[in-house]
């Protein structure tokens, strides 16, 4: 199915097309929808309200039905939310939750634009292209919580794979957030609820589908994550997302998928599987043409980190993240001090979401942690 024709064709309320249009003309990067309030948009990390009237109950409820097919309808009654994307003209998507809150319809939207930016424009470290540009099989991860550009970050490493390789790309997406052209690679972006009814089915089927690379998206359940294990085993270059703050975090929040007897055997599996895991935070950014900025944490597959893994000590994974910088990882530590010598975010920003204060201090006035007592401060 073409899902560019599939979402254009439909007509939804005239008062959110407007407030589409709105989201775009200021740069909004969420809109909010909430009966007996007035619409709200995020620009930058500010949170600001349209100058109209409170919204009433019929206009909220006309603009989420006028969104949701029968099927989305009947998911919606039963679990009280729904995910969905819908497309304007000028190639704009916007990423769509439906949500029940006291009993009332609300609202969400996140803009996703037609143009997948490169690395550079997302202002990621070099380690993120030196691992797509490594041509081989396993499984990477993009770890962070919800909003903080994981998606936009996947799309850019596999529209970088796109532009580059001879290769088959399939996604599988609920809902599909960016639209692929084909250049050297051939792309197959699979939507639930539109091509294929369940993860499930598409997560049984994928293999078979003759892929190189695979997109499975958010690591939710053990059945998602048993299917990245199996494909990445077989020689597929696999991405997925999982919610954690940290590298070292990811491996917990996989654990957590399966039961305690398992908890060996996927340790193992990890440790010939895994190539990478980069975690993200998106923070304000001090420039005028920049709203957010990444501070990006990556631990990637090396011989300590596989010894690690196969001996069940995940939790010393961020002391080699540190010593092993050189090596092609980064601390968030790092990534905050590098932000602030770039002049991109308030050092009074980075203090605050910087899991070891002390270091950033120490890096900001020339002494790293391993050299610290060892010599006094550079000059």
């Amino acid at each position: 199915m073409d899902h560019h024709q599939e979402l254009k064709v439909k007509k939804i309320s005239p008062k959110l097309e407007s407030y589409f249009q709105a989201i775009v003309k200021a740069n909004a990067s969420d809109l909010h929808l909430k009966i007996g309030s007035k619409p709200y948009v995020r620009v930058g990390s500010i949170m600001r309200h349209f100058k109209e009237s409170p919204l009433l109950r019929e206009d909220v409820n006309d603009m989420a039905h006028s969104l949701m097919t029968q099927e989305q309808e009947a998911y919606f009654h039963e679990y009280g939310n729904v995910d969905l994307a819908h497309e304007v003209l000028d190639g704009d998507r916007f990423r769509i939750n439906i949500f029940r809150q006291r009993g009332e319809i609300s609202i969400a939207v996140r803009r996703v634009t037609r143009v997948i930016p490169s690395f550079s424009e997302l202002n990621l470290p070099p380690e993120v292209s030196e691992i797509v540009e490594a041509e081989d099989h396993g499984l990477i991860l993009l770890a962070g919580p919800t909003g903080c550009g994981k998606s936009t970050t996947i799309a850019s490493m596999l529209e970088n794979i796109n532009a580059t390789r001879r290769c088959h790309i399939i996604t599988i997406e609920d809902p599909i957030e960016y639209l692929y052209e084909d250049k050297k690679a051939l792309v197959s972006q699979r939507e639930i609820g539109i091509d294929v009814p369940n993860f499930r089915t598409a997560l049984r089927s994928m293999l078979r589908e003759d892929p190189d690379v695979v997109l499975i998206g958010e690591m939710r359940d053990f059945e998602t994550f048993e299917a990245a294990l199996q494909a990445s085993e077989t020689g597929h270059l696999v991405f997925g997302t999982i919610h954690a703050s940290t590298a070292p975090q990811t491996i917990s929040r996989i654990l957590e998928l399966f039961p305690t007897e398992s908890h060996h055997l996927i340790l193992q599996s990890l440790a010939f599987n895994l190539r990478a895991i980069i975690c993200q935070k998106l923070l304000p950014c001090v420039k005028k043409d920049l709203m957010r900025v990444p501070a990006v944490e990556i631990l990637q597959m090396n011989p300590t980190v596989r010894q690690l893994l196969e001996t069940g000590r995940d939790n010393e994974l961020g002391d080699v993240i540190r010593s092993h910088e050189a090596d092609g990882m980064r601390s968030f530590t790092r990534s905050l001090f590098e932000l602030i010598e770039k002049d991109l975010i308030d050092p009074k920003v980075a203090y605050t979401v910087a899991p070891n204060a002390e270091e950033l201090k120490m890096m900001l006035k020339g002494i790293s942690q391993s050299q610290r007592g060892l010599i006094g401060r550079q000059r």
